[in-house]
């Protein structure tokens, strides 16, 4: 048990280091506006059913957007995540394609109490506690665009913009449940660095002014989340009678978030880069330093229901709305109501034609689908952004040191933008892996 815990905690810290110093070789001019493209918080298996993460349950798979389903944790899961990314940009004049990936999430979910205990003991308790840590990604700026323009006094120039750099989050969360009914709370702290550029040059030779202006800022903050689940089996007479009748059962769940409030410290720079016949002359004619500021990131609540008949099947429905209108943020001078509120409908489930097949390794796999539709905060002369697509994914169980795990493949393809002046095409392809374990917290007996 040692050497396991050993190399858990070395793998666990090699994967954060990744994670903290991985960048995305992106190029999209959305990630310009607000704080960056704001992650997915679903886990892959969800995201392969378009986001069921307010209601659904999985005994062997971490799901952090509504922290009350820890407690129905039936075993340690350590889960992780990586994605790739090809994506079309088209606008009136240009196209431009390229691929991006990054390491997506770390994290560990673990009941506080060992169910084999339990059931070694013939007890069973109405009260359950789990407990989580995640590393992932809040938002990504990236992106590169040079824009043409000209007045009738100055000869022709060109903006060129630039961006770099994202946010990250580590969450903690906790969860207790009561028979059916369970309460979860996720705390976490927000941490990152954002650098904005706007090179402005001449494309005439002779003119001897070209400006670049930067403005690079940290950003630091404290999140929290809080969710409620409710689980029941609809038909338990018809199992009292016949103990092969599939379990058919219902979670509804629902999370939620106020505003959260976040600090900054930034620096703006502007310097002129003069062509002189002598040479280039370069003089920095504005210097402002570690300038403190504030911002606020919006309140959000979703709600959802999943149906499942035994271990074959099931199906979802799941609700978001983010406030965005309440999103301010000084250092990169974005006033409140600078962004609009936003939803996301999805709908998605798994087929699974028999969990217990002994001789067919097919018939174990999940197949998982999902569809969604939802709307971005940034507009974009005068248009709002949408977004939708559809999900495939395969969760593929594996034995790993006699423990049943999972590999988890989906596959998301979508449209951002449709009517707007920039249209956004992209196939995602993630791959994430759970690893279970069923021996932490295990009380060893011997006669």
């Amino acid at each position: 048990m040692l050497n396991k815990i050993v190399l858990f905690v070395f793998g666990w810290m090699l994967l954060v280091t990744t994670t903290v110093s991985a960048q995305q070789n992106d190029n999209n001019p959305y990630s310009r506006l607000g704080i960056g493209d704001i992650s997915d918080n679903n886990f892959n298996h969800l995201r392969q059913m378009g986001g069921l993460g307010a209601s659904f349950v999985d005994g062997y798979h971490i799901n952090i957007v509504n922290p009350a389903s820890y407690s129905f944790l039936n075993a340690t899961a350590f889960d992780f995540g990586v994605f790739g990314k090809k994506t079309w940009l088209e606008d009136k004049e240009n196209k431009n394609s390229f691929w991006t990936g990054n390491l997506d999430y770390i994290s560990l979910a673990f009941p506080l109490r060992n169910p084999i205990n339990d059931l070694y003991d013939g007890v069973k308790k109405d009260y359950k506690l789990a407990m989580s840590l995640t590393l992932m990604p809040h938002s990504v700026v990236n992106y590169d665009i040079a824009v043409n323009d000209s007045t009738s006094s100055v000869s022709p120039y060109t903006h060129n913009y630039k961006g770099s750099g994202g946010s990250y989050k580590l969450m903690w969360g906790n969860s207790i449940k009561y028979k059916n009914l369970s309460f979860g709370v996720n705390l976490g702290y927000l941490y990152g660095n954002l650098k904005y550029e706007n090179n402005v040059y001449f494309n005439d030779d002779d003119f001897v002014y070209n400006n670049l202006y930067s403005n690079q800022y940290n950003i630091k903050g404290f999140l929290w989340n809080a969710g409620l689940m409710y689980f029941t089996t609809v038909n338990k007479k018809q199992i009292e009678n016949n103990k092969l009748t599939p379990a058919k059962r219902i979670s509804f769940g629902i999370h939620a978030n106020s505003t959260t409030s976040f600090s900054t410290s930034y620096n703006v720079f502007h310097t002129l880069v003069q062509n002189l016949p002598a040479g280039t002359l370069v003089d920095t004619i504005q210097i402002k330093n570690e300038i403190a500021g504030k911002g606020k990131l919006p309140g959000e609540i979703g709600l959802g229901a999943t149906y499942y008949k035994g271990e074959r099947f099931a199906i979802g429905v799941n609700y978001v709305a983010t406030f965005w209108s309440s999103y301010y943020n000084e250092a990169a001078n974005h006033s409140k109501g600078s962004l609009t509120n936003v939803s996301k409908v999805s709908l998605g489930g798994y087929i699974r034609p028999d969990y217990k097949s002994f001789d067919n390794f097919l018939k174990r796999v999940y197949y998982r689908y999902g569809v969604y539709y939802g709307t971005d905060p940034r507009i974009v002369e005068g248009k709002q952004i949408d977004t939708y697509g559809l999900t495939f994914g395969l969760g593929m169980p594996f034995v790993f040191q006699r423990k049943v795990s999972h590999i988890n493949i989906g596959l998301n393809a979508g449209i951002r933008g449709k009517d707007t002046p920039i249209s956004e095409k992209f196939v995602k392809i993630s791959f994430g892996v759970t690893f279970n374990d069923d021996e932490w917290f295990l009380k060893r007996k011997y006669n």
